[in-house]
């Protein structure tokens, strides 16, 4: 149902020649990314921009986004995930940030997927959008053509921010004596590092250094959040579900020996085995009301990336009930794999020991389309750009078992693929 304040929208995606590279097609300032395996869309401008805040900011998003949907006028000859009415979103982590929650839908989408190319104009009714001779065929071809080269690289200075290595230490230490205590089974605790963009940077450039060196993961530009996550939250298609968790971290070896043992330790860690279970159990019960014939596998495997090796499991379902994907993130977030276990305990401490708001660290970010599907990560290996500051984060999961120490280690492989694409 469509309220007065509601915009009403006209969409018209077009089917277009090859396109080879995406991201020299976004804003060098403001860009709107999401791309895995070179294939996703990128963004262009804002048609609508729609803001959240508070405990009930997911909820009220997939309510707004139905609206929004329901009222849009949308052409689709592609008919694609990814085409038609999509909006890119980002979330903050916790229901106390200043940090707003947002949904973005661009003027213009670029999109490749499955050998299909495409362009998405979307203008608010009423609005004429310059055709030229050959109608929508030729301003999806010009939209094509206006792209930028992506820029140099520029390098940035990180600096420790409000958690230094040393108070990290001590916070990890907290949190294995409340575990120990039986307070709780599992906490996810973060620091933060902080640097300075020089003016005039290409932030396509850090995205594109991600996106070629984590093929693999989801790489996402969104309103500023800059990262490339290896971790799907949930994806909707076509009534599918699916969720790969991560949980349980070691750094790759020094040789093909040294790597073969450190993904066996891992594979054989009891520490990282039970760490990735509450993660699992946590996704699994999220989505046990939402879908028929859900499946995790039993064991974990060992998921291979150029800076580290993590468990991973994926799980498939069936939707039975109707939920959109952002339906799916309000069930899902925040998982034990970026807050802990029990949740609500978890994510207590979490608000107690760390000294930074999280912002969109650790919470859900993606693309959601007009009928629902979308495919959402957790914001992870990123860093929030907001003018010239720009501020890393990195997390690790704490147990009973856990080692302060080992733990700062982690973090610092895990803030590689940031500070490797911008220490220049």
């Amino acid at each position: 149902m469509t309220t007065p304040d509601t915009p009403r929208l006209v969409v018209d995606t077009t089917p277009v020649g090859d396109v080879s590279l995406l991201i020299p097609h976004t804003s060098q300032s403001e860009p709107l990314v999401w791309l895995r395996k070179g294939a996703g869309m990128i963004g262009i401008g804002e048609a609508v921009r729609l803001e959240f805040s508070g405990p009930d900011r997911m909820t009220e998003a997939a309510a707004a986004w139905r609206r929004l949907a329901a009222s849009a006028h949308v052409s689709d000859r592609v008919g694609v995930p990814g085409t038609g009415l999509i909006a890119f979103g980002a979330f903050a982590f916790s229901a106390l940030s200043t940090t707003t929650s947002v949904l973005v839908v661009p003027r213009t989408v670029i999109g490749r997927r499955g050998g299909r190319h495409w362009v998405t104009h979307v203008r608010l009714e009423g609005e004429e959008l310059n055709t030229g001779h050959g109608g929508m065929t030729d301003a999806a071809e010009a939209a094509i053509a206006d792209a930028m080269p992506v820029g140099e690289a520029f390098a940035v200075e990180f600096l420790d921010g409000q958690e230094s290595p040393e108070s990290y230490k001590l916070h990890v230490a907290e949190g294995v004596r409340r575990i120990r205590a039986g307070e709780l089974d599992k906490v996810v605790l973060a620091r933060d590092l902080v640097g300075t963009v020089p003016e005039g940077a290409d932030l396509r450039r850090f995205v594109t250094d991600l996106a070629q060196g984590y093929p693999d993961c989801w790489t996402y530009a969104v309103d500023g959040l800059i990262g490339s996550s290896p971790e799907t939250l949930v994806s909707v298609t076509e009534g599918a579900v699916t969720a790969r968790v991560l949980a349980g971290t070691t750094g790759r070896g020094d040789g093909p020996d040294a790597d073969e043992q450190a993904a066996v330790a891992l594979a054989t860690s009891q520490k990282d085995n039970d760490e990735h279970e509450f993660a699992v159990q946590s996704v699994v019960r999220s989505l046990e009301s939402h879908t028929s014939h859900l499946a995790a596998s039993e064991v974990p495997f060992t998921l291979k990336l150029p800076n580290l090796w993590h468990l991973a499991t994926d799980v498939d379902g069936v939707l039975s009930d109707g939920a959109s994907s952002l339906d799916l993130v309000s069930a899902l977030h925040p998982t034990a794999a970026v807050a802990g276990a029990p949740t609500p305990d978890a994510v207590a401490l979490i608000d107690d020991l760390e000294p930074f708001d999280r912002g969109r660290y650790a919470g859900p970010v993606g693309w959601v389309g007009a009928d629902g599907d979308g495919e959402w990560a957790i914001a992870l290996r990123c860093a929030q750009v907001d003018g010239d500051a720009l501020t890393a984060y990195a997390g690790c999961g704490v147990v009973a078992d856990s080692v302060p120490e080992n733990e700062l280690t982690e973090t610092r492989i895990k803030f590689r693929p940031v500070v490797d694409s911008l220490e220049g």
